[in-house]
């Protein structure tokens, strides 16, 4: 209590009161506290500040780096495909990256406006501390950003640990993983905890923060499951980079956020901590984005051509021989048409003229797919990391249903594969190989030796024919070149007795 000139009192107690219901007023003045303390309510309107409405210094700084880590996080994620022309991507090895996408925003927004980081003159509707801090904040933020995480990581155990497909597809297998987060909110709506400051205090607090700690247990536990595989590409390390970012940002973040819920009387606290919170969430979105992406292939998170694969395939990047374009020294063997298709098949000259026919036909997936198959059979069988790599390569893009090339195979067989209980089986796509070899036999095979693609490929397998012959005639040692008529008749006969010495001499 201080007293004041002309017999007036007043109670810093009833000002700090009355800061809260001045902030939160509509209309803007504190109609009924006005009436009660009449030189505080004066005295409100001028040490209201940035402390309680928002929009100091630091919160623009911070609000500053979410924008600029949110617009980075973006153009990350698409110039790639831009500069790159990297075709994209499809089933959830692009929609989680998508998800993830959206859910950073929804986080880095859902602070932002929770936390009074933005000063608004006038309350409205779409400010609700429930849809930002609640909704938004909890499920459609962390939520989401932690279960595609769990996802992706759960999907790599299986594949590589239990070397089967993950039994759930993506989209059931993410909305199960954000039900808790869903139940949560759902929750703090009914028992409505949070105040007028969006601060639910330190009963709930304790409570909202184990949620992340429980995700990114999850994440580090079936990370240590699989250790011990030998990956071919660096999903483990990326992986554990990934959670050694998360496990520190999240710890600074879980402290920040206990600071800013349990000391509402400390301004100078909440200042700090809502800055710090903005701030630890913009660095987390973007390291947890960039950090571990289990597609080899499309590494398109990279605009550095050395950190690119320049391949374009899967046999290239995995290294599998004669994967990659026909080299010269490639044989050409006599292609007779009464012979049987898969013996052709295994000239690669041929197989890759069938194939061009195939795709001018626009029915060249079974052929795209029989090549790829060809390069898997080539991987040895003690090599079982490799195998996974290729066989879900050749999933993802010809069994899956609704995959970029599709095959058209019996529904029996797509399913056998699809719930195989070792994806590097020798003969996993035994039967499918079979089915579309009878019916390229029925649909292509009559057309093609009619076709200028096999006259074009008869007429280079005669030239490569020619081409050989000559190289073993060049490759003979004529030098020096003397002719066996050895008289003034000869042509050459004036230019060895010029050059050669020892020719004269004899002659």
């Amino acid at each position: 209590m201080v007293k004041l000139g002309n017999g007036l009192k007043l109670n810093f107690q009833a000002i700090y009161e009355l800061k809260f219901q001045f902030s939160n007023n509509n209309s803007g003045s504190p109609i009924k506290s006005r009436r009660r303390y009449p030189f505080a309510a004066v005295c409100l309107c001028k040490m209201t500040s940035c402390d309680v409405i928002g929009g100091c210094p630091s919160d623009y700084v911070a609000l500053s780096v979410s924008i600029i880590s949110f617009v980075s996080l973006f153009l990350r994620s698409t110039l790639p495909f831009i500069i790159h022309k990297v075709p994209r991507p499809k089933g959830s090895s692009f929609w989680l990256p998508t998800i993830q996408i959206i859910a950073s925003f929804n986080l880095l927004m859902s602070l932002a406006m929770a936390l009074n980081i933005v000063r608004f003159h006038r309350t409205h509707w779409w400010q609700s501390c429930y849809l930002w801090g609640v909704w938004i904040h909890v499920p459609l933020g962390f939520g989401l950003l932690l279960s595609c995480r769990l996802i992706q990581v759960t999907h790599l155990y299986s594949v590589f640990v239990k070397r089967r497909l993950f039994p759930i597809r993506s989209y059931i297998s993410l909305p199960l993983a954000l039900l808790p987060w869903i139940c949560w909110a759902a929750l703090l709506q009914i028992k409505q905890p949070l105040s007028n400051h969006c601060h639910m205090g330190i009963q709930w607090a304790i409570p909202h923060i184990c949620l992340p700690v429980l995700y990114i247990s999850a994440l580090v536990a079936i990370t240590a499951a699989i250790h011990h595989i030998e990956f071919k590409f660096d999903e483990l390390k990326d992986l554990w980079r990934a959670i050694l970012v998360t496990v520190f940002s999240i710890s600074v973040w879980v402290v920040a956020y206990v600071l800013n819920e349990t000391h509402e009387e400390i301004m100078w606290l909440q200042v700090t901590t809502r800055c710090v919170l903005l701030v630890v969430a913009s660095i987390l979105v973007v390291a947890f984005f960039s950090i571990a992406f289990s597609q080899p292939l499309v590494s398109v998170m990279s605009l550095n051509k050395k950190d690119s694969f320049g391949v374009k395939s899967m046999g290239q990047a995995l290294g599998i021989p004669d994967s990659g374009l026909l080299s010269q020294n490639d044989p050409t063997l006599d292609v007779d048409p009464n012979q049987p298709l898969d013996k052709l098949l295994l000239n690669k000259r041929f197989r890759l003229s069938f194939m061009e026919f195939a795709d001018s036909c626009l029915a060249g997936e079974s052929l795209h797919f029989y090549d790829e198959v060809q390069q898997l059979e080539k991987i040895p069988v003690n090599d079982p990391v490799k195998r996974i790599y290729m066989a879900r390569h050749i999933i993802e893009k010809y069994i899956n249903t609704g995959a970029n090339m599709e095959v058209n195979i019996s529904h029996r067989t797509r399913q056998e594969i699809l719930t195989t209980l070792d994806i590097a089986h020798p003969d996993l796509f035994k039967n499918a190989l079979n089915e579309l070899l009878q019916l390229i036999n029925m649909n292509l095979a009559k057309d093609y030796w009619s076709s200028m693609f096999f006259l074009k490929f008869k007429e280079e397998a005669a030239m490569r024919n020619v081409d050989h012959e000559l190289e073993q005639v060049n490759g003979w040692d004529f030098s020096p070149r003397l002719s066996s008529v050895h008289c003034p008749d000869d042509p050459f006969y004036q230019d060895h007795m010029s050059r050669d010495p020892t020719t004269t001499h004899y002659h």
